[in-house]
């Protein structure tokens, strides 16, 4: 189960950096566009905010793979990064969720992956 839950979680991670790539670096392209719904003109008149919003995907990425190396040589740590980062993610998408009704099946898409890497995970150092 200790397995499943950090493939779970690096999947999470490389969701993530996706994410990354398109707040921060496509956000005015027709991907991102398509992907988020929004107007050229829209992309324009967010393109910092959704730059800021790309890092912090990254940097959430960027915990939880650094969680993942983390688990052989120093368990606790790896875990507890592990966790802080699927966590997160996990959170902000219950806050997508519950603050933006028209966005709940883009919250779902980002918050399946990592509800199932916690929970996996979880149940893994637990019965083992």
């Amino acid at each position: 189960m200790i397995i499943a839950g950090l493939v779970l979680a690096a999947i999470a991670a490389l969701l993530h950096v996706y994410i990354f790539a398109l707040e921060s670096v496509l956000w005015t392209k027709p991907a991102a566009l398509k992907t988020f719904g929004t107007s050229s003109e829209e992309a324009e008149a967010t393109k910092e905010l959704a730059f800021n919003q790309g890092f912090y995907n990254l940097f959430l990425a960027i915990v939880t793979v650094i969680g993942i190396i983390l688990v052989g040589p120093a368990a606790g740590v790896g875990y507890a990064l592990v966790f802080a980062g699927t966590g997160s993610m996990l959170a902000a998408a219950l806050v997508l969720f519950v603050s933006s009704p028209g966005k709940r099946a883009a919250a779902i898409k980002q918050g399946t992956i990592p509800l199932l890497a916690v929970a996996v995970l979880a149940i893994g150092l637990l019965a083992g």
